[in-house]
């Protein structure tokens, strides 16, 4: 292997690091901050309605993520 292989091979590690984490950093992000707006909603009173929890939207989440890691590797 040349200088240049090798440089690029770890500069795809690295990136590819850098792109699943921030992949996973948004996607706890964008569920945590749909359960915070429920909860925000509920405390404003609005009919006792909101501070139900959603188990749907964290496993559509899940799911999203695992489709999103399956076209990352690609």
């Amino acid at each position: 292997m040349n200088a240049n292989q090798l440089i690029n091979m770890v500069m795809r590690q690295v990136v590819r690091r850098l792109v699943n984490g921030g992949i996973n950093a948004g996607f706890k992000a964008m569920s945590n901050s749909q359960g915070k707006a429920k909860n925000n909603a509920s405390a404003g009173g609005n009919d006792g309605q909101g501070a139900q929890v959603n188990p749907q939207g964290a496993k559509q989440a899940k799911q999203a993520m695992r489709a999103m890691r399956k076209i990352n590797k690609f």
